[in-house]
């Protein structure tokens, strides 16, 4: 039976009774078409699912569920992976989003490349923002984890570098270096590893100089060229194929 899993940004204590606000309301009573009585579980994103039962659900007043228990979530990676991302057009960066959050990505990193063709004014991009949250709580609803990834605002490429103590990877079709590589380097208990991928058409060769240069080392995945959007998913899977929590 599936497991019913709502985000809410409240504290979660047991023997508690929490109201949830308007979204999460809204899929748990309408779209769900859960009562009182009926299980549910709760997550406001520091690793602990609390599970309860709704105790009131009224789609025009109130849905109300209180916490019997609380448990430990153990759904995330050891690899911690920041995804640097060209922004991709409309749904293609909708899709990204999702999918890079079920694979376990801890964080994504927006940004502007000289050959990126989405161009987001102030106003368009917090609404941008705003939706690939909300689609990262859906992923997290859907795929278990009691863990929501940073997702940042839209910023230019060279806005940040990954800090000294962590490999930085781009995907270069060209590149001499394979993946693992890469991962066989990784040690310790948490690693951390930022990955940067470009828009349709490539970072210039400006911009993997200057990236080289921030500690990025150029890697390939394949004999095919990937879309953007597939790109970061696939990357991600492969990555935690080899230094994550798919290791076989």
């Amino acid at each position: 039976m599936r497991q019913i899993r709502i985000y809410t940004p409240q504290p979660l204590e047991k023997d508690t009774e929490i109201p949830l606000d308007a979204r999460a309301k809204k899929h748990l009573v309408q779209v769900l078409r859960k009562r009182t009585g009926d299980a549910v579980t709760l997550f406001n994103g520091n690793g602990r699912d609390a599970h309860g039962v709704i105790v009131k659900a009224d789609a025009r007043a109130e849905c109300v569920v209180r916490v019997d228990a609380l448990e430990v979530v153990a759904t995330e990676s050891p690899l911690a992976v920041t995804l640097v991302q060209a922004i991709a057009k409309g749904d293609r960066m909708d899709w990204l989003v999702q999918k890079s959050v079920e694979l376990g990505v801890a964080e994504i990193r927006p940004v502007w490349t000289k050959r990126t063709e989405v161009r987001l004014d102030a106003q368009r991009a917090a609404r941008r923002l705003q939706r690939w949250q909300e689609i990262s709580i859906s992923a997290c609803e859907q795929s278990l984890r009691a863990v929501v990834p940073v997702i940042h605002a839209p910023a230019a490429l060279d806005e940040w570098l990954p800090p000294a103590d962590m490999p930085g990877i781009l995907l270069h079709p060209e590149a001499e270096a394979r993946l693992h590589d890469v991962t066989k380097t990784l040690d310790g208990t948490s690693p951390h590893i930022a990955v940067a991928v470009g828009p349709e058409g490539g970072f210039t060769e400006d911009e993997i100089e200057s990236l080289r240069a921030g500690g990025y080392q150029a890697v390939r995945i394949g004999p095919r060229v990937l879309r953007t959007e597939t790109a970061g998913p696939a990357l991600l899977a492969a990555l935690q194929a080899l230094s994550g929590d798919w290791r076989v």
